[in-house]
């Protein structure tokens, strides 16, 4: 049996998931079915030994490019929440100076300061 094989199953899987439309409501079920995803291919590419069959090889070729396919859609979400996480940040902002306008505004009036020693 192929030792690649179930590697190249899970990029399959992997590359079949982000393929799938990624809304704000189904973002949190895909985001742990990738990680699940990933820990398991993790396992099985850290049992992987080097010498490799010519089989082996031409799987292996035909995964580098799945796999990078696969990291250019993972990188790109990843940027849509950094995104999202900036937008909640500023709107957690504009919501306290909203709430609290003058929270930033120093004012020392009403109070005697004595300088002199």
């Amino acid at each position: 049996m192929n030792r690649l094989e179930p590697i190249y199953n899970l990029t399959l899987e992997l590359n079949k998931l982000l393929d799938e439309p990624i809304t704000a409501k189904s973002r949190e079920v895909v985001i742990t079915d990738l990680n699940r995803l990933l820990i398991k291919r993790g396992v099985e590419m850290e049992n992987l030994n080097a010498p490799f069959s010519t089989e082996e090889q031409n799987l292996g070729e035909k995964l580098v490019p799945i796999n990078e396919a696969v990291q250019r859609k993972m990188q790109v979400i990843f940027t849509d929440l950094k995104t999202v996480m900036k937008q909640v940040k500023q709107q957690k902002k504009s919501n306290q100076s909203y709430t609290n306008p003058y929270k930033s505004v120093q004012t020392m009036d009403g109070m005697f300061m004595d300088r002199k020693k």
